[in-house]
């Protein structure tokens, strides 16, 4: 079976990898409407997740953002997917980063950097237009997936620009292992913690609910008081963003415990109040509360 869904996957990447974009965008349209209209993908997740952080929406501006949830999901199937065959001088057009000299007061002084991101807009470009735009050595923390020619293919793709792709199974030995070499670890920490990780996590308030919010980012940072820096992507239209980078804290060994944490929920939070239908909503973000700790 792992080798029948492989070679579906290869095939995808095969005829999307010549598809020009604006034939692209039309298999999007085509896939948002299986997603929303047919499938109905998590649309009770997505549903139950919009009305509990916008209360006061009307029942049509809750529709509205669903249909462009499932947009944003399907851009993102669509532009993942044409990743494999991107040229390095479309990645740089198509993913600009506007301000990359933020990393140079650190990177060129000898001091690595932690880069800070959530499941917003295209996350996936990210790992392959870091390498293309700036000199740095880059390491990015992703989740294996259960088929292995699947994963080795998306491995590949996300390194191809030079990016290190590491399990999350093994951050904190790769923290130990690059000790005395300057990079920028590539970490998006939005995700819900797992059963085990919970004891760990921060509860902290994040679009009007309280939420659990994974340790390692803040854990990392302040053990080896790395700076932290937020990566801002945003659609400037379809198919093309840009990518601002901010400072979260330069001397996170400094902040108090949880402070780091609640800093980047800020400026998410910011981010995704301004348009809302470019996160991740079909994540089951509050399967966890505060009585399960």
């Amino acid at each position: 079976m792992n080798v029948i869904f492989g070679g579906l996957f290869y095939f995808f990447i095969a005829i999307i990898g010549i598809t020009p974009f604006f034939i692209l965008y039309l298999f999007s349209d085509f896939t948002r409407i299986i997603l929303g209209n047919w499938i109905k993908y998590r649309q009770k997740v997505i549903q139950s997740n919009l009305k509990r952080v916008f209360p006061d929406k009307r029942e049509s501006e809750i529709n509205e953002l669903i249909k462009l949830t499932y947009q944003n999901l399907a851009d993102n199937l669509a532009e993942s997917l044409k990743t494999f065959t991107l040229r390095k001088s479309t990645i740089a057009k198509r993913h600009t980063i506007l301000n990359p000299e933020l990393l140079d007061k650190y990177l060129q002084n000898g001091q690595s950097v932690i880069g800070v991101t959530a499941h917003y807009n295209n996350w996936e470009w990210g790992s392959v237009s870091a390498g293309v735009q700036t000199p740095y050595r880059y390491i990015a923390f992703y989740k294996p997936i259960r088929n292995k020619i699947i994963n080795k293919a998306i491995l590949k793709s996300r390194s191809r620009c030079g990016t290190e792709l590491v399990s999350i199974y093994e951050t904190s030995k790769t923290f130990e292992a690059n000790k005395n070499k300057p990079c920028v670890y590539l970490m998006a920490a939005d995700q819900s913690p797992s059963d085990k990780q919970l004891k760990h996590a921060y509860w902290i308030d994040f679009l009007g609910q309280r939420t659990a919010f994974l340790h390692g980012m803040e854990k990392h940072a302040k053990a080896n008081n790395y700076p932290v820096i937020y990566i801002n992507i945003q659609r400037i239209k379809r198919g093309f963003y840009t990518v601002e980078l901010s400072d979260l804290c330069s001397n996170p060994s400094a902040l108090k415990d949880g402070e780091l944490t609640k800093r980047y929920v800020k400026k998410l939070e910011e981010i995704i109040i301004a348009k809302p239908e470019n996160w991740l909503w079909s994540h089951k973000r509050w399967k966890h509360s505060p009585e399960t700790k």
